[in-house]
């Protein structure tokens, strides 16, 4: 990840203004989430990790984007209660981003443009489940597909690691490639 892309303007869900410089040094876990998702219970498992591993220079951003299925469809307010009541969730969230398509979030074009495909769970059927449901119908090949999909963005910036969003939390693969970062000094 470029420095230009730590200087793109974010703002918390809370309004507050940010930058991903004001966590410069730690390892990121980015996921665009939702609370209306068959997958929203990944946020126990964000939280798990944000806990296990927070202390070593790790954060979990979480970036609320409604356009999977309609699946966030409350106000930033709304989807900081639901996250704290719900799952007890200490990590960052941000406000309510779009990320694909037409007015995708610049740090969304930069992730993508770093990493521009996602690791899939051996014989997911993901992708398949969605297109058969008809939620899915036109896609590029480096789209987000859905929620919870993950970024994995290395202690010197760089964006590491892409994870489809069927893989959870405490995947193998997943925390492998965060406990490398975090060794890497």
């Amino acid at each position: 990840m470029t420095d230009t892309l730590h200087e793109i303007p974010l703002r918390r869900i809370d309004g507050s203004e940010t930058r991903l410089a004001e966590f410069g040094g730690d390892v990121l876990l980015i996921v665009n989430v939702a609370s209306q998702c068959g997958l929203t219970p990944q946020y126990s498992g964000l939280q798990s990790l944000y806990e296990r591993y927070r202390d070593r220079g790790f954060a979990v951003m979480g970036f609320p984007a409604n356009q999977f299925g309609a699946q966030e469809p409350g106000t930033n307010d709304e989807i900081a209660q639901f996250c704290e009541t719900q799952f007890s969730v200490t990590f960052p969230l941000f406000e309510k981003i779009v990320v694909k398509g037409d007015g995708r979030h610049p740090l969304y074009d930069g992730l993508i443009a770093a990493h521009p495909h996602a690791r899939k769970k051996p014989d997911s059927q993901l992708e398949a489940r969605l297109e058969s449901k008809g939620l899915i119908t036109e896609r590029k090949p480096d789209d987000i597909l859905w929620n919870f999909e993950k970024f994995v963005v290395g202690r010197n910036g760089t964006v590491v690691a892409r994870f489809a969003p069927d893989v959870a939390p405490d995947d193998p693969a997943l925390i492998e490639t965060i406990e490398a970062e975090l060794a890497k000094t």
